[in-house]
C-alpha cells in the first residue's frame, strides 16, 4: 500500500509537469497533436504514460481558456498602443503643417556657393560633354562641307618612305643593336674584372654619346629620310639612350655592393627586392652578375620602362582578352589619329600660313584658337593610344607587372604635378638617375628641378629640329618657359584656378609651337616657289 501510494504521488507530481510541457508544445493546436507529440517524447525517453490522462485533459481546458484570455488582453493593449501611436503621429503632422504654414525659411547657402559644401556636379559635367560633342560635330561637318573627304590611308606610307626601295629609318633602327650589344659586353668585362672601372666608364660614355650623334647625323645627311621617319628613329634611339644609361648605372651600383662585401647580392639600394611582388613563381630571381645575358638585356629593351632592375615584377599569365582589347584600341585609335590629322589639322595649318606671312595679328589669333581644338583632341587621343593601349599591350605580352604608366595628371593644380604624373616612366628615370643623384651631391632643389627641365627641353628640341632639318629652338624655349610658369602657378594660383592654368597651357601652348615650326618649315621649303 505504501509503495502504491508513493507511485501515485510520483505520478501526480509528474503529471502537471508533463501537462505543462504539452501545453507549451501545442500552442493553440488540438489535443490529438499534443498526445502524439508527448507520446513520442515519452516513448523516446523511455518513461511511462501518465496514470490519469482524463484528469490531464480536464486540467487543460481552464489553462487554455486562461491563455486565450491573456492573448485577448495583449491584443487589446496592442490595439490601444497602435491607436495611441496613430493619434500621436496625426498630432505631430498637424503641428508640422502649422509650422510649415507659419515659417518656410531656414538658414542655408546656395548650392553653387563654396560654403554650401555641395560637390555633385555630374549633371553639369554631362552637359559639358554634350556641348563639346555638339560643337565639335558642327566643326567637323563644316570641315567636310568645305574641303570634302581628305582622309587617304595610302598617303600615310609616303610619310615614312620617299623611295619604296629605300628604307633609311628602318635600317637606322636595326643598327641600334650594335649599341645595345656594346653596353652588354662592356658590363660583362667589368663584371669579371678584365677592364678597369675607368675604362668601362669611358666605353659607356663613348657608346651613349654615339647613340645621340650617329642617328642625328644620319637623318641630316640622308636625303631620302622623311621627317616622320626621322622622328620615329630618333625617338627609338632616345629611349635606348635612357635605357642603357640606367642599365650601366644599376650594374655599377651592384658592383659597388659586391665590392663592399655585402652579405647578399641584390640590386642597388634604390631598387629594393621584389621577390614578394612577382606574380608567378616560374620566373627565377637573378643576382649580379647573372643578369648579364642577352635574354635579360633584350627583355629590358622591349619592356615598357626606362629604369633597369635585375628582377622586374611579373604578372602570373597573359590575359588573351585583355591583350586583344588593347590591340583593337591600338589599331582603331591609330586610324582615328591619321584621319583627324589629314581631315582637320592639315587644312587648318595650310590656311594659317597667309596670316603669319602678312603678320595679321587678329587673324593669327583666330587661326591659333581654331587649331587649338583639333590639336588638343589629337594630343589626348595620342596619350590614350600610347600610354594606355600600346604600353599595356607590350606589358601584357611580356608579363611586365608594373603598369603605372601615368597618374591623374588631369587633376593637376600645379605645373610640376602635371610633368611628374603624365609620363611616369620618364619621371621615374629623371628621379632615379638625375634628380636624386644631384641632391645627394649637395645641389639645390630648385637648381636640380631646373636641370631636369633643361634636359627635357634638349630632348624635345632634338626630336623636332633634327627631323625637320632646321633649328629654331621653339620647343626648347617652350619647355624652359615651364619653369617660371610652374613658379607662378604654384605661388599665386591654387585649387581649380591652378588646374585651369595647367589646362590652358596645354591647350594653347602646343598649337603655338606647332604653328611656329610649320611656318618656318613652309617658308624654308616652299617660300621660294610661292
Amino acid at each position: 500500500m505504501t509503495e502504491a501510494a508513493e507511485m501515485s504521488d510520483r505520478a501526480e507530481m509528474r503529471g502537471p509537469v508533463s501537462r505543462r510541457r504539452r501545453t507549451t508544445i501545442s500552442g493553440g493546436g488540438g489535443s490529438g497533436a499534443v498526445k502524439q507529440a508527448n507520446g513520442s517524447k515519452w516513448h523516446d525517453a523511455g518513461e511511462k504514460l501518465p496514470l490519469y490522462p482524463a484528469k490531464a485533459k480536464t486540467d487543460e481546458v481552464p489553462r487554455q481558456a486562461s491563455n486565450n484570455g491573456k492573448v485577448d488582453r495583449e491584443m487589446g493593449m496592442s490595439g490601444q498602443q497602435q491607436q495611441l501611436a496613430k493619434r500621436t503621429r496625426k498630432q505631430r503632422s498637424l503641428v508640422e503643417d502649422i509650422n510649415e504654414k507659419l515659417s518656410c525659411h531656414v538658414l542655408q547657402e546656395s548650392l553653387l556657393s563654396s560654403a554650401s559644401g555641395y560637390s555633385n556636379y555630374r549633371g553639369i559635367l554631362n552637359w559639358c560633354v554634350v556641348m563639346l560633342v555638339l560643337s565639335n560635330a558642327r566643326l567637323f561637318l563644316e570641315n567636310i562641307i568645305k574641303y570634302g573627304i581628305l582622309v587617304d590611308p595610302i598617303q600615310v606610307v609616303s610619310l615614312f618612305l620617299k623611295d619604296p626601295y629605300s628604307w633609311p629609318a628602318a635600317c637606322l633602327i636595326i643598327v641600334s643593336n650594335v649599341f645595345i650589344l656594346a653596353a652588354l659586353y662592356t658590363e660583362r668585362r667589368l663584371a669579371v674584372g678584365t677592364i678597369t672601372q675607368m675604362t668601362g666608364l669611358i666605353f659607356h660614355i663613348f657608346n651613349l654619346t654615339s647613340m645621340l650623334i650617329f642617328p642625328s647625323a644620319t637623318v641630316l645627311i640622308v636625303t631620302s629620310m622623311t621627317p616622320v621617319g626621322g622622328v620615329l628613329s630618333l625617338g627609338i634611339y632616345t629611349v635606348l639612350f635612357l635605357k642603357l644609361y640606367s642599365y650601366q648605372d644599376t650594374n655599377r651600383w651592384c658592383r659597388e655592393i659586391r665590392q663592399a662585401k655585402a652579405k647578399r647580392l641584390t640590386r642597388s639600394y634604390s631598387c629594393p627586392s621584389v621577390a614578394q611582388s612577382n606574380g608567378s613563381a616560374g620566373h627565377t630571381h637573378v643576382s649580379y652578375p647573372g643578369n648579364l645575358t642577352h635574354r635579360d638585356m633584350y627583355y629590358f629593351v622591349f619592356a615598357p620602362t626606362l629604369c633597369y632592375q635585375l628582377n622586374f615584377p611579373r604578372s602570373p599569365r597573359i590575359r588573351i582578352r585583355f591583350l586583344m582589347r588593347r590591340l583593337f584600341e591600338m589599331l582603331f585609335f591609330m586610324q582615328l589619329l591619321v584621319g583627324l590629322i589629314q581631315q582637320w589639322m592639315v587644312p587648318t595649318i595650310q590656311n594659317s600660313m597667309k596670316p603669319f606671312q602678312e603678320m595679321d595679328f587678329s587673324r593669327m589669333v583666330e587661326r591659333l584658337l581654331k587649331l587649338a581644338v583639333p590639336n588638343h583632341l589629337i594630343w589626348l587621343i595620342f596619350f590614350y593610344w600610347f600610354f594606355h593601349s600600346s604600353m599595356n599591350f607590350v606589358a601584357e605580352l611580356l608579363q611586365f607587372g608594373d603598369r603605372e604608366f601615368y597618374k591623374d595628371w588631369w587633376n593637376s593644380e600645379t605645373v610640376t604635378y602635371f610633368w611628374a604624373n603624365w609620363n611616369i616612366p620618364v619621371h621615374k628615370w629623371c628621379l632615379r638617375h638625375f634628380y636624386k643623384p644631384m641632391l645627394r651631391k649637395g645641389v639645390n632643389k630648385f637648381l636640380a628641378q631646373t636641370a631636369v627641365f633643361l634636359m627635357s627641353a634638349f630632348f624635345h628640341e632634338y626630336l623636332v629640329s633634327v627631323p625637320l632639318k632646321m633649328f629654331r629652338l621653339w620647343a626648347f624655349m617652350g619647355m624652359m618657359a615651364q619653369v617660371p610658369l610652374a613658379w607662378f602657378v604654384g605661388r599665386f594660383l591654387n585649387g581649380n584656378y591652378g588646374n585651369a592654368a595647367v589646362w590652358m597651357s596645354l591647350i594653347i601652348g602646343q598649337p603655338v609651337a606647332v604653328l611656329m615650326y610649320v611656318h618656318d618649315y613652309y617658308v624654308i621649303h616652299y617660300g621660294s616657289t610661292t
